[in-house]
């Protein structure tokens, strides 16, 4: 059974509330397309970021931040050996963390790490259908960092994986699917223009390793980013033009919503 999740409900509205109270240190080793947007959308929600990414540095910020995101959007062999440390280190620590597996199953490499930073125990695998399937070990039908499958396809494998694994895993896509391998929440809502500026997807994980600070549990926090996100959304897209204004108003949107 399947339950649906949005905005207003009061439990992400908590959240969100928590998250501003709180304002989480949020450790982002995350793909350099996406790394000043991140930023600005944990900002916006009320999240402190910090993007630490030298190999030097990021276990120990790993250990001392309230939430981690690992993304391998633009890996090299230096910034795989720097995210390996900080998942270690995360475990170690027990702060818990989120992998953003991008474009897993298109490339062998990134396929390879995102397999084995699933051993270091992430608290959520976030992605869409296609890297999701990539990473539970079927064909993901990937286009570069685009999924050419639909979230709802990826849903048997994703309960599998969280099963076999112990990772919340979050589908994304025009309807965003988080599992815990019991249960499965539905987030509804967004707006197409989420598909066309860099980086929504990579800053709903970081959004998602700010929540694991203030929610009850990982199913709560990635429920809680995709909706707050999807909610914002929605409302920016009733106010824009086209891509560019679209994501300066998501900003104003995030920061927003719930103010009154």
């Amino acid at each position: 059974m399947t339950t649906e999740r949005s905005w207003p409900d009061s439990p992400i509205a908590n959240d969100l509330a928590n998250l501003r109270r709180v304002a989480p240190l949020t450790h982002c080793v995350t793909n350099v397309v996406a790394a000043g947007f991140t930023a600005n959308i944990l900002l916006a929600a009320g999240a402190s970021p910090a993007m630490v990414e030298a190999s030097e540095e990021v276990a120990e910020f790993a250990a001392i931040a309230a939430g981690v995101l690992i993304n391998v959007g633009t890996v090299t062999a230096q910034s795989a050996a720097a995210m390996s440390a900080a998942a270690a280190a995360a475990r170690r620590a027990g702060t818990p963390w989120v992998l953003d597996p991008v474009a897993a199953g298109a490339l062998q490499f990134r396929t390879q790490l995102a397999s084995a930073l699933l051993a270091e125990r992430p608290a959520i695998v976030r992605g869409n259908a296609s890297e999701i399937l990539a990473l539970a070990g079927a064909s993901g039908g990937g286009k570069g960092v685009d999924s050419t499958a639909d979230s709802g396809d990826a849903l048997p494998l994703a309960r599998e994986l969280a099963a076999r694994s112990g990772a919340v895993v979050a589908v994304s896509g025009i309807v965003d699917y988080i599992t815990d391998g019991e249960t499965t929440l539905a987030v509804p809502g967004g707006d197409v223009f989420m598909t066309k500026v860099t980086g929504v997807g990579c800053a709903l994980g970081a959004l998602m390793a700010a929540f694991l600070a203030v929610s009850a549990s990982p199913l709560e926090a990635a429920t809680s980013a995709s909706a707050v996100l999807a909610a914002a959304a929605e409302r920016a897209a009733r106010e824009v033009r086209g891509p560019g204004s679209f994501s300066v108003a998501l900003l104003d949107q995030l920061w927003l919503l719930g103010a009154g």
